[in-house]
């Protein structure tokens, strides 16, 4: 577990298989999420980037910045003709405390379906 320096979020590694689906088709499985718990937001499953389908991912010229979690960048997600904008986002460089989320992606639970396995 990694808790930030604020002690507003808190990140644990999941252990169980993690499938992220957007109209049916996968696009991410992983055994290594990371759950980011933030106060006043609901959990988030960050998944390694490594275990996502990156054919799906268009960088965006979209950036933003958390002053818990430090500057993110996105990506669009294109499934056959359907374009999702700015659905992914990653940070690239996070503060310290929450060094547990660099190299990972998170699905915009708006446009995708997470599956825990138990």
């Amino acid at each position: 577990m990694e808790v930030s320096g604020t002690g507003r979020i808190a990140i644990y590694p999941l252990t169980t298989r993690v499938r992220i689906d957007i109209d049916g088709v996968v696009v991410a499985d992983t055994l290594h999420a990371q759950e980011l718990l933030e106060s006043g937001y609901p959990p988030r499953l960050y998944v390694p980037r490594a275990d996502a389908s990156m054919q799906y991912l268009i960088p965006s010229d979209t950036h933003t910045h958390c002053p818990f979690k430090g500057d993110a960048s996105y990506f669009h997600i294109q499934i056959g003709e359907t374009r999702y904008e700015d659905a992914v986002w990653s940070y690239e460089h996070p503060l310290d405390g929450v060094t547990a989320i660099r190299g990972c992606l998170l699905f915009d639970p708006r446009f995708s379906e997470a599956n825990v396995e138990s």
